[in-house]
């Protein structure tokens, strides 16, 4: 390295100046990200900010051409003396100026990356927010839907049997306690899940005495699998309403669960034809299945109806595999 003469600098020399200068620059670093971040260039305001950055480049010139003149007879930046300031100030100028305002220029790129970030992070965020809000507002919505339909089957059960209905509304009071122990998660097991069921078709069978037969196949690897709360319930009763209710006949509604390739599959399979009310996958428990699967999974075939070989039809659930033994 040589010096300002030309001649070969001592590497003792050498390392005491660059020193010296490197830790003259960290509290210029420091003031100078301090006032971009206080005075970016931003639409509305790129006059004042470049005035005011501007004042703050000027004073860093200064400021290196003062330290350069009090520290110049300990550091020895010139051999031959310190010259006038005026000297100084000019090298300070040629020196620093354009390597001040690249510091200017990386802590604008810093600035807008850390608000990129920020923007990035409050989006998702707000999403989360919105899907949450959203999967609330579908919960609420399905509750009472689920309540107004049992009641209904109450009503019609307690001129027939007032013992049996006073039974079925303990199992009632059991799923709406159960419905509410749960509101704050979205997910239960579906060991849960199928209890919560039970309770509901036990009312189901009451008011439709033998027209109504249960087939039960579940995987008992899958009952520590994480499914939606309340996700079977409106997918049966969709079946009870326009297939079994509206039948004087015996009619079958089968509920399996099982694994897939490494995924959880529920099915509810009805055995006869349905009404001509039935919504086709449109109605309001459907539909309120299909919003609250893609708030928790997004958008996918989560739950497909097909026609099944005996004139029915299977509801399909095709779930993430959590929690699968």
């Amino acid at each position: 390295m040589q010096d300002r003469a030309g001649a070969v600098m001592s590497w003792e020399r050498a390392l005491t100046l660059g020193m010296v200068s490197a830790w003259l620059w960290i509290p210029v670093t420091l003031g100078l990200l301090w006032l971009v971040y206080r005075v970016p260039f931003e639409r509305g305001r790129r006059l004042s900010s470049f005035l005011t950055l501007s004042a703050g480049v000027a004073a860093v010139v200064v400021f290196r051409a003062v330290a350069v003149l009090l520290l110049d007879q300990w550091v020895h930046w010139y051999e031959d003396g310190t010259p006038p300031f005026t000297a100084i100030l000019i090298t300070s100028v040629r020196n620093n100026l354009l390597f001040t305002w690249m510091i200017v220029g990386v802590a604008h790129a810093l600035l807008f990356a850390d608000r990129a970030q920020q923007r990035e992070r409050q989006a998702t965020e707000l999403t989360a927010h919105l899907a949450q809000a959203r999967l609330a507002a579908l919960s609420a919505q399905l509750n009472p839907h689920f309540l107004f339909n049992s009641l209904n089957s109450l009503a019609e059960l307690v001129h027939q049997d007032s013992h049996a209905a006073d039974r079925l509304l303990l199992r009632l009071s059991d799923v709406l306690r159960h419905s509410l122990d749960t509101t704050r998660s979205p997910e239960v097991s579906l060991r849960e899940e199928l209890t919560v069921l039970r309770h509901y078709l036990e009312i189901e069978q009451a008011r439709l005495g033998d027209r109504l037969h249960l087939h039960w196949s579940i995987d008992e690897r899958t009952l520590d699998a994480r499914v939606p709360h309340l996700i079977l319930q409106p997918i049966v009763e969709n079946a009870i309403r326009h297939v079994v209710a509206p039948c004087a006949t015996p009619s079958t509604v089968s509920i399996a669960a099982a694994s897939a390739d490494g995924r959880l599959v529920l099915e509810v399979r009805d055995a006869g034809r349905a009404a001509t009310t039935r919504t086709n996958g449109r109605g309001i428990g459907l539909a309120n299945t299909r919003a609250r699967l893609e708030c928790l999974y997004g958008r996918g075939d989560h739950l497909t109806l097909v026609p099944a070989s005996d004139g029915g039809t299977i509801a399909r659930l095709t779930l993430p595999a959590q929690g699968l033994s």
